[in-house]
């Protein structure tokens, strides 16, 4: 039987994560599904298993780099080879004015949006370079290019996260390799909860009256981008929902 390729997705327990999986599952990948919640792993390795794809869960904070390296060094050896990176985890905690702005949660944010990249990037792409092949897809945001009232460090690392992409890119141009950053805009996922700190009537709130995208959608456009023939590399996507023509530009009502 043809060996299937390897996808690694970051934050696989939930919203794109786990439906970037599923998508990757069906278009023929292996996947290491990363995330700390090991019961939803499981769960979605047992889904995928009916596919015929296999899944290695990979339990870790991607906020302890030495961690993080540890486990990817001892991947099973039909694991090690990794065709395809999707850094995917990322959060937002809070819309609090950015001089009332707690500390210790820019550091969680900091650290799970563009040091947890930086170290998955680093420690992979190395390995694709070697194999002369690989595919290193980022999860950005609208909020990378179009700073907000209240978004002010999430939106700083997301404009970090385009700025190494394209750098990256750049890096990059001489092998094999593609660099690809999708980035969203409205999107319902656990996101909004827990940047409302677990508050789901804001949550909610956010994508009242209204129709905005799935984690499918984005999904879906991971998927595009890593079947396109060899030498086309789709560099960006801006995805909108058809109601949302910028950041802070929504339309609600009827129709939308």
């Amino acid at each position: 039987m043809e060996k299937r390729s390897v996808a690694l997705v970051t934050g696989a327990s939930a919203g794109i994560g786990r439906d970037t999986c599923r998508v990757l599952a069906h278009a023929g990948y292996d996947l290491i599904a990363v995330a700390r919640r090991r019961d939803r792993l499981e769960a979605l390795a047992a889904e995928l298993s009916t596919c015929g794809c296999r899944v290695f869960p990979l339990v870790v904070d991607l906020r302890q780099r030495e961690e993080v390296l540890r486990a990817l060094s001892e991947l099973p050896e039909d694991f090690s080879a990794i065709d395809v990176l999707v850094n995917n985890a990322g959060l937002a905690i809070g819309v609090d004015p950015l001089q009332e702005g707690d500390p210790a949660e820019w550091d969680v944010v900091l650290d799970t949006n563009v040091r947890a990249l930086l170290t998955m990037t680093r420690a992979i792409v190395p390995g694709m370079i070697e194999r002369g092949r690989g595919h290193i897809v980022n999860i950005g945001s609208i909020a990378g290019r179009q700073t907000y009232p209240g978004g002010a460090v999430y939106c700083a690392t997301k404009a970090a996260e385009l700025a190494l992409t394209r750098g990256l890119g750049m890096d990059l141009v001489r092998t094999p390799l593609r660099v690809t950053t999708i980035d969203p805009g409205l999107v319902e996922t656990e996101f909004s909860v827990t940047r409302f700190r677990g508050d789901k009537g804001k949550a909610d709130a956010v994508y009242h009256d209204l129709t905005p995208l799935g984690p499918a959608d984005v999904a879906e456009a991971v998927r595009w981008v890593v079947t396109q023939p060899p030498h086309v590399q789709v560099s960006e996507i801006v995805l909108f929902p058809t109601c949302q023509a910028a950041a802070t530009v929504v339309h609600r009502g009827s129709g939308a």
